[in-house]
């Protein structure tokens, strides 16, 4: 027996039913979605197009992606590529960071199905991953003209920022501005959680799910990251805040004199609001409500096969990430995961040491590498803590690691982990 379950999946990136960069094997959920799970899935997107360096393994999302480029490769030597698979190939080799591939593929099938939606939006991102904006600017025009109207403002906002930075002087790291609102306070200065009612009522009410778009398409700008981090802030939200201008400061070294004063004034109030939380009515005044529609930004169907009570059974993520929390802890775990419990279970990801010691006989376990745990903590739902057999250790590595061993659920200990495997083997993948 089959079962199929709709998951929140780390390893899917975007989508064919989002603009800016169509590829047709992926899936987003509704946007906004909630903040921690969008910083989340960013990074995986950001991991594509990394290549393992030393002893570091590729991430699993990365080798997708090259089995699926080699597999269209291969498919141009039997016969030319449809419009929608030249989209495809071009969108891969965008995300494997392979720029000139994927302007080789959708230039010239750009030029023969000039009416092709997805092509110009691929190549208009191509381009601008190449650095040519003028190129960019040209692609993404058409694609504005030829966008489904439910697709048509994140193509005018693509196409907005494309612009305003080819008008920019070379080498301009400061904010983008993309709405006309100042990120200020009533007071007229930046204040941690606040912003003033005439800027509040600039704000598009689409500006937070807009934005999350243009950075799911393009992971590895961090101009993005602080155009986020400033909707957090109007939200109210400083804690992710001064998470996502951590990571603008210390993942990409971004050196502005405003993004690193904000930084230090939203990690301040963050570190405050930690000990003393704000009157709700005064937040209430000066932040906007956040709404998200999803947990996470990207989806996919898990096909699950019938439990084996006495073999090893493969467990997803996914199945993990469907876990819920109640506010006073009170796990809802899947039916599916529930039956799993005590059983011998086995699952593929990367070890993150609990404390400095590298010989590790007990170690999280999550699915892919963090580079800051600050700004990039898993959610309780995307940690298993793994437990080897007394006397035995695993040094650790940045290796691909596969885990095998007994599953247990926690239910009932808010301290401790919600998924834990003892008496586990690890071996490199």
């Amino acid at each position: 027996m089959r079962r199929t379950l709709a998951c929140l999946l780390l390893f899917l990136a975007s989508s064919a039913a989002r603009a800016g960069l169509y590829y047709s094997g992926e899936t987003f959920a509704d946007l906004p979605s909630q903040w921690r799970g969008f910083l989340l899935d960013q990074r995986q997107l950001r991991t594509i197009a990394v290549k393992p360096t030393g002893s570091a393994s590729p991430s699993p999302m990365r080798v997708r992606y090259e089995a699926e480029a080699a597999r269209l490769t291969k498919l141009t030597k039997e016969r030319k590529l449809t419009a929608d698979e030249a989209a495809d190939l071009g969108a891969i080799y965008v995300r494997l960071g392979e720029v000139a591939k994927a302007l080789e593929v959708l230039g010239p099938a750009q030029r023969e199905h000039a009416s092709h939606f997805r092509l110009a939006a691929n190549l208009g991102t191509a381009w601008q991953m190449h650095g040519d904006l003028g190129q960019a600017a040209a692609a993404l025009q058409q694609a504005v003209r030829l966008a489904p109207g439910k697709y048509q403002k994140a193509e005018e906002l693509h196409l907005a920022l494309v612009r305003k930075r080819a008008r920019e002087a070379r080498g301009t790291t400061d904010l983008d501005d993309l709405f006309g609102v100042q990120y200020v306070g009533p007071t007229g200065k930046y204040e941690p959680g606040r912003l003033a009612e005439a800027q509040r009522k600039k704000l598009p009410d689409g500006a937070v799910a807009l934005t999350q778009q243009l950075a799911l398409w393009l992971p590895a700008d961090p101009r993005l990251l602080w155009q986020l981090a400033e909707l957090a802030n109007a939200h109210g939200d400083v804690t992710t805040a001064a998470a996502m201008l951590h990571g603008c400061v210390i993942e990409f070294s971004m050196r502005d004199a405003d993004l690193r004063a904000h930084r230090l004034a939203v990690r301040a109030a963050a570190d405050e609001r930690a000990k003393t939380p704000p009157d709700k009515a005064e937040h209430d005044k000066h932040a906007i409500v956040f709404k998200p529609r999803s947990s996470r930004p990207l989806v996919v169907e898990v096909s699950l096969p019938a439990i084996d009570p006495k073999g090893v059974n493969n467990l997803p993520w996914a199945v993990l990430a469907d876990t819920r929390l109640g506010r006073t802890f009170n796990p809802s775990f899947p039916r599916y995961l529930k039956e799993l419990d005590g059983k011998q279970v086995s699952l593929q990801g990367f070890m993150q040491p609990l404390e400095g010691d590298l010989d590790c006989n007990t170690f999280m376990f999550i699915e892919n590498p963090i580079g800051c745990w600050y700004c990039e903590m898993p959610e309780m739902t995307g940690i298993v803590l793994v437990e080897l057999p007394e006397g035995k250790t695993f040094t650790y590595t940045r290796k691909s690691l596969r885990i095998t061993g007994k599953l247990k659920l926690n239910g009932t200990d808010p301290e401790n982990f919600l998924f834990i495997v003892s008496d586990a083997k690890a071996t490199t993948e």
